[in-house]
């Protein structure tokens, strides 16, 4: 990274000089950034696919009954239980994150993640020790959502601080990349374990396999991010705040910045419960409600994933030309309009049905994938940046996304209307629709706070 002086226009809402250093970025650090920012969240995500794909057989390894809903529930507990820390590790991590470095802290969650997602393929099953088992299974998963609650918004803030102002879109999008790739991931290893494997083998052992291979994804993580330098944006900051600035303490993070933490919990409600809807919720809907073939299910659902990662980078880059906010919209829109319709064609159960109903509302959620990671880290100013943006990300996160799993099928259980996950889309889409309206545009536009950056030619 270099920097030149430049004079810059005056631009409402945002801090401004009469005179401003320019960022000249680095294409290969940023690369490098992009990627050490994306095998996080792969491995992240990894686990999130493994667990969501595989939730049948660690039902019935820890939570033994007759009856296969209750099962189902109690694993989707599990799930949602790691959401309610979240919140509280963003608390800590984010704050930290502005204090210390963006750097330091995404190596230490990585570090928390890859731990608490390895632990799960040691502990005992409930056959073995009983009621201990799934308690082991609740620890190791609020380890995982406490390192969780630092990692997206700090991710996301890495590459943007990174990004040169007319490619975060771009650059951005590759984040949400990685969630794919680990998703592919986590979700092709069940796929093939449970073609390969006997369901006896499956339930035995072979369910441990994936969540052991979070040890050596999370060395290689650690290793990536602890070689990178601390963002400039970030650095500036610290100068700043030596001369003249003191910290902002948590409170103000949250009481200085409510309106803009509400519209950041807007959208990250529709971003969130679409995505797990689709990824993490539709294949136990597909082989639980609709008894739907198991592999077969997930390979389209694999299908839809490896169609929105081609589409990514391209709609990433969309977003640097027209802007975040139509991009959002058209999502909002089409969640809103075509929710009923792909659950139908869902439901009609022919393979080629399920996968043009899946396929839409994957190329749906690619309107948020690709737009979000650079939307949301410019709702904020970079001293508060890592901090507001995990307060509020994870707080509508653990609220919304996390339990849209659990709340899906309760309300299918409680109503018998299998239309029920239609029209929660729906209602998040209202919300989301409200929140794009009132966010401002961020394209091709510096970082709150931040100086404006170019990059090196």
């Amino acid at each position: 990274m270099a920097t030149v002086t430049a004079v810059t226009p005056h631009v409402k809402g945002r801090e401004t000089a009469a005179l401003r250093d320019v960022t000249v970025t680095d294409p290969a650090l940023v690369r490098r950034a992009v990627k050490a920012a994306a095998l996080g969240n792969a491995m992240e995500w990894f686990d999130f696919g493994v667990y969501s794909y595989i939730a049948v057989t660690l039902g019935k390894v820890f939570f033994p009954s007759g009856n296969p809903t209750a099962q189902l529930l109690s694993t989707f507990g599990a799930f949602a239980a790691a959401f309610l820390v979240r919140p509280l590790g963003g608390m800590v991590f984010g704050p930290l994150g502005d204090r210390v470095g963006r750097q330091k802290v995404l190596a230490l969650t990585m570090i928390m993640m890859a731990v608490g997602t390895f632990a799960i393929g040691l502990i005992p099953s409930y056959a073995s020790i009983g009621v201990g088992a799934p308690l082991l299974l609740l620890a190791a998963r609020l380890v995982q959502g406490f390192s969780t609650g630092g990692e997206y918004a700090g991710a996301s803030t890495f590459i943007a601080e990174y990004a040169p102002d007319k490619k975060r879109g771009f650059f951005g999008s590759w984040l949400e990349f990685g969630t794919l790739a680990g998703y592919i991931g986590g979700a092709g290893l069940v796929t093939l374990m449970t073609a390969l494997l006997s369901s006896g083998d499956l339930l035995s052992w072979g369910w441990r396999v994936p969540f052991l291979i979070a040890g050596p994804m999370g060395i290689i993580g650690l290793y990536l991010r602890m070689r990178l330098e601390e963002t400039p944006a970030f650095a500036a900051e610290v100068e700043k705040a030596e001369k003249s600035r003191p910290k902002v303490p948590l409170r103000q993070m949250v009481t200085g910045q409510w309106k803009t933490l509400l519209l950041c919990m807007g959208l990250v409600l529709v971003f969130n419960v679409t995505d797990y809807m689709l990824l993490s919720y539709m294949p136990s809907y597909l082989t639980s409600e609709l008894k739907y073939d198991e592999t077969h299910g997930l390979l389209v659902v694999l299908g839809v994933m490896a169609l929105m990662m081609i589409v990514q980078p391209f709609a990433g880059a969309l977003t640097d030309r027209v802007g975040r906010r139509p991009v959002i919209a058209a999502g909002c829109a089409g969640f809103l309009l075509l929710s009923v319709p792909a659950l139908l064609l869902i439901r009609q159960g022919s393979l080629l049905a399920v996968a043009l109903g899946m396929g839409a509302l994957g190329l749906l959620l690619v309107c948020f994938t690709a737009a979000m990671p650079a939307a949301l880290p410019a709702l904020f100013p970079t001293r508060v940046r890592y901090g507001s943006l995990s307060i509020g990300f994870n707080v509508s996160v653990s609220l919304f996304g996390g339990t849209t799993p659990l709340v899906v099928t309760a309300l299918i259980g409680a109503t018998g209307n299998m239309m029920m996950p239609a029209y929660y889309m729906m209602a998040a889409a209202v919300v989301g629709g409200f929140a794009v309206w009132r966010m401002s545009e961020s394209a091709g536009r510096p970082l709150p706070g931040s100086a404006p950056a170019v990059e090196k030619r």
